[in-house]
């Protein structure tokens, strides 16, 4: 009973308002008399009420993106600023984006303000796109009277924080992306390359030496084994994801050891600084208390060790210890960052100096990643010229062998 109470469909309607003018959208609601109801509320006659197909809308539109809602929200932003009113403004970004799926959001968000709801409690309903940080300033904003000041600065923290991830991302992609591709080509050599060189080795009527005999019994194993291998490797894959999402201890054990990682895990413990002041500075200045902050600055994060360390911070801080303090303690912040909270603190400016921290590591992040993009192609090299080079050396020594004793 308790899901289907939950289960929304988006409905189209049609009917008259109170002047007899015919009108038309779509909401949101778990059946037909549920419409017709809302419909009558807001002083419409509702004539007719159908389900939204999804054959060929949302169902076939794009994934949602953490970017889309980025744009969305400075699209937004921008519209309030220029004086559209927020029903309208909706009306105009759902209407022209080209994502089905976002259309469909940005549209049911709409007809749920329109009716009378918060944004905040609209965008709320939606928790996959719109976060409790998300909601929790932008409940802020309407509370305070300064909702289109407060859209400015929650676009600016999507596009800051949506950068941050490319960084990183792009940081492990390439790496990775190298990797796979050297597997793949190696076993490619094993299955389809080498064979060929065993069947003429076979004419010899000579040992081979260690090193061929070793990539032969390889290969040999590759070619009987492959599905083996690679049912095991995506195995391995999938579990390591499973794990991860499902233990609370492994996701620690991990995220710790990636701080830790030569190079990467530099990146990682900027990036993870970066976003922490960006978020509390972006929370602080929209007048969201210190403490309360704190819950949704440590899921910002992106890491269960900060994560950890920032809800000790604010158990600290709401028995009335000073935040510096509290991060010093925590030792993962470097001296420059808890000096300039510490300066904030005093002069009643956190807000200002955390958005200085901010975009010092972002900028520091972004360094580090095309300082590492330079230092791993020489490396990558290096590894693949290792691979492809010792099975061409592996399938030529017997045919040296050979000519040095001719």
């Amino acid at each position: 009973m308790a899901e289907k109470a939950i289960k929304q469909n988006v409905f189209l309607w049609e009917g008259s308002d109170k002047r007899g003018v015919k009108v038309k959208g779509e909401s949101q609601g778990s059946n037909p008399a549920m419409i017709k109801a809302e419909l009558r509320r807001r002083g419409i006659v509702p004539k007719k009420v159908r389900k939204k197909s999804t054959l060929f809308s949302a169902n076939t539109g794009k994934k949602i993106i953490p970017r889309d809602i980025a744009i969305f929200s400075r699209q937004l932003a921008t519209m309030m600023s220029s004086g559209v009113p927020l029903v309208q403004a909706f009306e105009i970004i759902g209407r022209g984006h080209d994502n089905p799926r976002m259309q469909e959001l940005l549209l049911t968000i709409k007809n749920d303000v329109e009716s009378g709801n918060p944004l905040a409690e609209s965008l709320a309903k939606h928790p996959l796109q719109f976060d409790e940080l998300f909601c929790n300033l932008v409940r802020a904003g309407e509370h305070a009277g300064i909702l289109e000041t407060l859209l400015h600065k929650i676009a600016t923290y999507k596009e800051k924080t949506e950068a941050i991830k490319a960084k990183i991302k792009k940081a492990l992609f390439y790496p990775t992306a190298v990797i796979v591709v050297a597997a793949i080509v190696t076993a490619i050599l094993l299955i389809f390359v080498v064979p060929q060189f065993e069947e003429l080795f076979s004419g010899f009527g000579a040992s081979l030496p260690a090193f061929t005999q070793m990539v032969i019994g390889l290969s040999q194993f590759m070619q009987n084994w492959w599905f083996v291998v690679l049912i095991g490797v995506i195995a391995v894959i999938y579990g390591f994801i499973q794990l991860k999402r499902r233990s609370v201890k492994f996701g620690h054990m991990l995220d710790k050891a990636a701080l830790k990682t030569p190079i990467v895990g530099v990146i990682l413990n900027k990036a993870a600084i970066a976003r922490y002041a960006r978020t509390l500075s972006t929370m602080f200045a929209a007048g969201v208390p210190l403490v309360e902050a704190m819950d949704s600055v440590a899921g910002a994060t992106g890491n269960i060790v900060y994560s950890d360390a920032i809800i000790r911070i604010r158990d600290e801080v709401a028995t009335g210890r000073q935040l510096n303090a509290a991060m010093k303690d925590a030792g993962l912040f470097p001296n420059m960052v808890v000096q300039m909270v510490a300066i904030g603190e005093e002069s009643g400016a956190l807000d200002d100096m955390l958005a200085k921290v901010a975009d010092f590591y972002e900028d520091e992040v972004d360094n580090a990643v095309d300082s590492l993009s330079s230092l791993l192609e020489p490396l990558i090299m290096a590894v693949l010229g290792v691979l492809v080079g010792g099975l061409v050396i592996a399938m030529y020594l017997p045919i040296f062998k050979l000519g040095s004793v001719v």
